[in-house]
């Protein structure tokens, strides 16, 4: 079975000054936004956390460009009484942005901890949730919403718990709105891996392609 994998490049201009956050071994981490370009030319808004140590010699002023490597975290906080799962990416490099690498890509390899939720939508596009768990160290786990499209959902649809999986794709941010139950609607953001390319560890000829 292959070992897990969790590889993150991020490129894109600065949203705002980098905010002090939390500490951890006596280190300071920053919470920052990323805007980064899709293909179509919307943009996404990315949370990244990032060590005062990677930021150290770099004067920041929003619209700055900036590029992370690194990998997709997330944790659970609790937010007005109810546990939410929040999703960052955790800068270990800090660098100029390269124009000619591909502003958002990850690749991942982790074990699928839910049975995939497939659905097809009321214009017949087919998608698949999934969510990835990959191991770190300590005995910590992250837990990756993962959202697969058109041929990729099918496949996905057929895979189960416990399943091992390698995927390409990018983060991105999603505005959804919800309602309270007082009746209020609210716009939220959600965090998720939109999925470019699925195949199965243990079956490596089943793969599926846009």
């Amino acid at each position: 079975m292959e070992h897990v994998i969790n590889a993150l490049y991020l490129a894109g201009k600065l949203k705002e000054v980098p905010t002090p956050g939390h500490e951890a071994f006596g280190e300071l981490f920053y919470y920052l936004s990323l805007t980064v370009p899709r293909l179509s030319g919307a943009e996404d808004i990315l949370p990244v956390t990032v060590s005062e140590r990677l930021l150290e010699g770099r004067s920041l002023a929003p619209g700055d460009a900036l590029a992370v490597e690194g990998q997709v975290r997330t944790y659970n906080k609790v937010v007005d009484g109810v546990g939410r799962l929040l999703i960052t990416a955790f800068a270990q490099h800090v660098m100029d942005v390269d124009p000619q690498r591909n502003p958002n890509v990850l690749q991942l390899v982790g074990t699928l901890c839910k049975p995939p939720a497939y659905r097809t939508t009321p214009f017949g596009r087919e998608i698949a949730d999934l969510m990835l768990a990959i191991n770190r160290s300590y005995g910590k786990s992250d837990y990756i919403p993962c959202i697969t499209w058109g041929r990729s959902a099918r496949f996905a649809s057929h895979l189960g718990v416990s399943d091992q999986v390698r995927l390409t794709g990018r983060l991105q941010s999603r505005i959804y709105q919800k309602q309270l139950d007082d009746g209020t609607v609210v716009e939220k953001v959600a965090y998720e891996v939109s999925v470019g390319q699925i195949e199965q560890v243990t079956q490596p000829k089943a793969e599926a392609r846009f």
